[in-house]
């Protein structure tokens, strides 16, 4: 799953607020959207950036009507925007109730990191003994890119850049399959890293020092070692989620 940069304009034009409890927002209008192809892009967008950056919460309702309302656009385009959030998991849309926010439980994350570390660790195995020159050298960009994410605190880039090394990995598996069912539950756990977890809470990132390792462990061709690093990584990655400041959430 891609997720796309947030223009830094209007970065600056959305500055929702939301009130505990309140169906209603302020968003920005349509005539502050000189940089989208669509009305319908420029809703995704905004949407998405208030989402990833934890402004709004697991649960929360998206009003169409409303939101259409104070965009000052028709209900069309914020439809759209809605249904290409639903289809990245961020968003659930109940029939004669509306959109909402996911608020995915404890048992469910567990059970899709449990899936994705099978995957995961037959993806690394395999790659152990396929990958390419030009895979690993892609990693090392991969990771040299991350760590210049991780210092400019770009939520949306950290994520970009995490599917990506994962999705390298897949590749290099050399099985198509397997490659489309990562693909898949990468898209799902991601989901839990937006709303569940700390991007930047802490001084140095862990996870960049896992890809690193993973990164030697398929350059030495050692797929013990490599399993090993990668069922850990998974693990640690479920156990950095934390969806307990999120429960006040309506």
């Amino acid at each position: 799953m891609g997720y796309s940069k947030y223009n830094t304009r209007n970065n600056d034009i959305f500055e929702t607020h939301f009130r505990k409890g309140d169906t209603a927002m302020q968003t920005p209008r349509a005539k502050d959207m000189p940089f989208y192809a669509t009305s319908a892009d420029f809703v995704y967008h905004a949407l998405r950036h208030k989402i990833i950056s934890k402004e709004l919460k697991p649960g929360q309702r998206l009003p169409e009507v409303g939101l259409a309302e104070e965009m000052q656009l028709s209900r069309t385009p914020v439809r759209e925007a809605i249904r290409r959030l639903a289809n990245e998991g961020l968003v659930i849309v109940i029939p004669n109730s509306g959109a909402r926010l996911a608020s995915p439980s404890m048992e469910e994350m567990e059970n899709a990191y449990e899936v994705r570390e099978h995957l995961e660790t037959l993806a690394v195995h395999k790659a152990a003994s396929r990958i390419t020159p030009l895979q690993l050298c892609r990693l090392e960009e991969a990771i040299q890119e991350e760590e210049k994410i991780f210092r400019e605190r770009d939520t949306e880039a950290y994520l970009d850049i995490n599917v990506t090394f994962h999705q390298i990995i897949a590749e290099a598996s050399g099985n198509v399959v397997l490659r489309e069912y990562i693909d898949n539950i990468l898209a799902r756990t991601n989901v839990y890293m937006v709303f569940y977890e700390s991007f930047f809470n802490f001084d140095t990132n862990p996870s960049l020092e896992e890809h690193r390792q993973l990164h030697e462990a398929l350059r030495l061709k050692d797929p013990n070692l490599a399993v090993a690093l990668m069922r850990r990584h998974v693990n640690l990655s479920m156990k950095s989620l934390d969806p307990h400041p999120q429960k006040d959430a309506k």
